[in-house]
């Protein structure tokens, strides 16, 4: 995989834009107003989540993917956009050595092994007696149909020490290559197997097994897991090694599949089994995926943040069971090592849940039952089952107190100790106090006596942090915009014209004395900022009242508390009108200067690609920067004017 292939995979177009872009969900792609262009009447930006692009079909009628969008909004190269995006995304920038470039091509040719063996081990369960009970197993037992699995590459690995081995041999690839790939195992030593792998000194890691291929979020060959025929055989599944393409923990099975439907559903299911997954998917059910057997990693769920934030964990009723929940309380995910019983860890699903601002819930099976035979039985009982999913928090208080005498005092200690560490784990002091009442109300106990357990409790509910807004510049001290941030910068001016709506006209009588075009809502990047500012000037346009008023009482809710957090840094500044005239224009202009500098940065771009390619649009875009440069030219001019603080009074 590419730097710029890895980046795009890791990181959400969606999230990436709603920071600047205030999305609505249309089907399964998101709309809203482009930042690229004012004096907008429609929603016409559209993100597409599947592809990872975005498209203006209005007036802009520009769209790329997520390094276009960066480029476009930040006016950066694609060389700053680049470190900016794999900073982001987690990804290490390395030049392209030699060594990477071997690195690369190494992957691509074990990959490329890995589905010559999809091939061999599905043609070994379909054209040979020996696959036979294979396929008989998946069709009868388990209710797979063929098309699901020719859909999934099922196969069968042949009880054999070598055949693979020879297999591959014979077509031209060295026993290193299959090493690598984690289809054949080193013998160990004084260990005798079949003469063929005696004289190689390695043989076939699967044997006599169904062979389920696993491939990573964009359909490429990671490796294998193996599920046994034969009931005395050991261990009951088996994975690919650690391999420069695997890796169990940021994998997870039928990803590539689901993709799509937990977009559109804004929801994925987690179950444990691979048999799971696919009947689920047969059913209809197509936003499941598996993490193999081993408890859920931080790296699985960021993968799965870039479709939903919300998690189902469909658990069976052992791993959701007292025992599992007791022990999954004190030990933090010890199933990694341990694919055959997964320890059901609620601590860290919280801390999972807080860290990536997920909904993670969990539902309980019937006992006995796996989903594939629930679904198998009755789809419409497993839509069921879902729906009734559950917060973890009451899952685990629930299922503590389940076949429980709850008025016995030891018991209601004993489950009071087990969750109110759960209870204090979470951020939301709201959800705190909800999970709180509702264990009092289970244990049938005052919720004074439940704080009165746990002090932390107590002085997490009456010290929770309120919201506060940024502490406003002392009135002394005057801003520096090339210090802030643009997101800053924006509040700041906004705040000031907010407080004192009278300088909106003379910053454009400064401004027209420039040259240069009135204030605007497309000064402001961010679409919150956007949104205000057009109220704001609609009300002075159109003469309607106090323009505060008519601002704060046409807004959301979130939109006015964030209006009071943008008064709440003016309320100490400067009484002289001149003095904040000036700051505001120092930090209007250069905004103005700020968006300028990306356009010609990313013009620059245009330019020297049209050069390269002989683009005859070449003339234009010089014609194009000329005029920028102009603008550029009347702002740094008016800049100077208004960084002394000689502003005499505009009449």
């Amino acid at each position: 995989m590419s730097v710029i292939d890895d980046i795009k995979d890791r990181i959400d177009i969606v999230d990436l834009v709603s920071e600047s872009v205030q999305l609505r969900r249309t089907g399964k792609n998101y709309t809203g107003f482009c930042p690229f262009h004012p004096n907008q009447r429609t929603p016409a930006f559209v993100v597409f989540p599947d592809t990872g692009t975005w498209r203006c079909f209005g007036q802009c009628n520009e769209g790329g993917d997520v390094f276009r969008f960066v480029m476009k909004k930040e006016g950066w190269d694609f060389s700053e956009t680049l470190r900016y995006l794999a900073e982001r995304a987690g990804v290490q920038l390395q030049a392209q050595t030699p060594e990477a470039q071997a690195a690369a091509e190494e992957h691509d040719h074990l990959r490329n092994l890995l589905e010559e063996a999809v091939i061999f081990y599905h043609n070994q369960m379909l054209n040979t007696r020996a696959g036979g009970p294979a396929l008989a197993y998946l069709m009868e037992k388990r209710g797979l149909k063929d098309t699901t699995v020719e859909a999934f590459g099922l196969g069968y690995a042949p009880a054999s020490w070598d055949t693979a081995l020879k297999h591959f041999t014979n077509r031209g690839y060295a026993i290193e290559d299959l090493l690598a790939a984690g289809l054949v195992t080193e013998r160990e030593a004084g260990r005798e197997h079949a003469q063929g792998a005696q004289s190689a000194g390695v043989y076939d890691r699967f044997r006599n097994r169904i062979m389920f291929p696993i491939r990573d979020g964009r359909g490429r060959m990671a490796g294998f897991g193996a599920r046994i025929l034969d009931p005395e055989d050991v261990p009951k599944f088996l994975n690919s090694p650690q391999t420069p393409v695997f890796d169990k923990g940021r994998l997870l099975y039928g990803l590539d599949r689901a993709r799509k439907a937990i977009r559109a559903q804004d929801q994925v299911v987690i179950v444990e089994g691979y048999l799971d997954v696919i009947a689920l998917h047969q059913a209809g059910f197509e936003n499941a995926v598996s993490p193999m057997g081993t408890a859920l990693s931080e790296q699985q769920l960021h993968l799965l943040k870039n479709f939903s934030r919300r998690v189902v964990l469909a658990l069976d009723s052992d791993a959701a069971g007292d025992k599992a929940t007791l022990r999954g309380l004190q030990i933090a995910r010890q199933a990694l090592e341990r694919e055959q019983d997964p320890v059901f860890d609620a601590r860290g699903l919280l801390r999972h849940e807080a860290r990536l601002q997920a909904d993670i819930r969990v539902t309980t099976l019937p006992k006995g039952m796996d989903p594939d035979e629930v679904v198998n039985r009755d789809p419409a009982e497993w839509q069921k089952i879902l729906e009734q999913a559950r917060p973890v928090v009451i899952h685990v208080m629930e299922t503590l107190a389940a076949g429980r005498d709850v008025q016995d005092a030891k018991v209601k200690s004993e489950i009071a100790a087990q969750v109110i560490p759960l209870i204090e784990d979470l951020p939301d002091p709201i959800e705190r106090d909800t999970y709180q009442q509702r264990l009092a109300r289970l244990l049938r106990v005052d919720e004074s006596t439940l704080m009165a357990f746990s002090p932390q409790t107590r002085r997490a509910k009456t010290r929770a942090p309120r919201r506060t807004a940024p502490a406003a510049p002392d009135k002394t001290e005057m801003v520096k915009p090339a210090a802030m941030s643009s997101y800053t910068l924006e509040a700041h001016c906004l705040g000031i014209l907010l407080r004192r709506p009278n300088l909106l006209y003379l910053v454009d009588r400064n401004m027209q004395q420039e040259n240069l075009p009135r204030l605007s809502p497309d000064d402001f990047e961010h679409t919150d900022h956007q949104t205000i500012m057009r109220l704001f000037q609609d009300s002075l346009d159109q003469d309607l009242g106090e323009p505060l008023d008519f601002v704060m009482n046409n807004m959301s809710l979130p939109l006015m508390e964030l209006a009071d957090g943008l008064l709440a840094r003016t309320d100490k500044f400067d009484p002289s009108e001149e003095r904040v005239l000036e700051d505001l224009m120092r930090g209007l202009l250069d905004l103005r200067r700020r968006k300028l500098h990306q356009e010609l940065e990313y013009q620059r771009y245009l330019m020297e690609e049209s050069q390269s390619q002989g683009d005859i649009r070449i003339t234009q875009q010089v014609q194009y920067m000329v005029k920028l440069t102009e603008v550029k030219r009347r702002i740094d001019r008016a800049m100077k004017k208004f960084t002394s603080r000689s502003l005499a009074p505009r009449t």
